[in-house]
């Protein structure tokens, strides 16, 4: 049987609704994680943005007759390690090889244990759907 995209993602034989659940659920699961990155590189550019914003302000600051201000800012915030040692390119990178990337391997070592394609779950939901909207057609 096929879909409007392609061949329909089958359910291995025997697999049970449990087994299709639980790989449900762990998708979900990637897929939170995936958004945790998403909002880590969020924090890592906003965190950019700011301190190119400080450079900006030091250097008005500096025009407009405060030195000290100036210097201020440029000893004390720009530049500055968001954690102990730490820029938030390297809290990125700590979160991928530690988290992440062994997160996304355990995933997908789940699915060919299981011999399952990615997003069973979702495909059977998508049958069942447009399975149903066709009967009431």
């Amino acid at each position: 049987m096929t879909s409007p995209d392609g061949p329909l993602r089958q359910r291995p034989e025997g697999m049970t609704d449990e087994t299709v659940q639980a790989l449900g659920k762990l998708s979900e699961a990637l897929e939170t994680v995936e958004y945790a990155r998403g909002q880590l590189y969020e924090f890592h550019r906003r965190s950019g943005t700011a301190d190119r914003l400080v450079q900006e302000a030091r250097d008005l600051f500096t025009q407009a007759g405060h030195p000290e201000l100036a210097k201020r800012l440029e000893r004390e915030l720009i530049g500055r390690n968001v954690l102990p040692g730490k820029w938030t390119f390297q809290i990125v990178e700590e979160y991928e090889e530690q988290y992440w990337s062994v997160f996304r391997q355990l995933e997908q070592d789940v699915r060919e244990t299981l011999e399952a394609p990615r997003h069973l779950l979702e495909a059977e939901m998508k049958f069942a759907e447009q399975q149903d909207s066709a009967d009431e057609d």
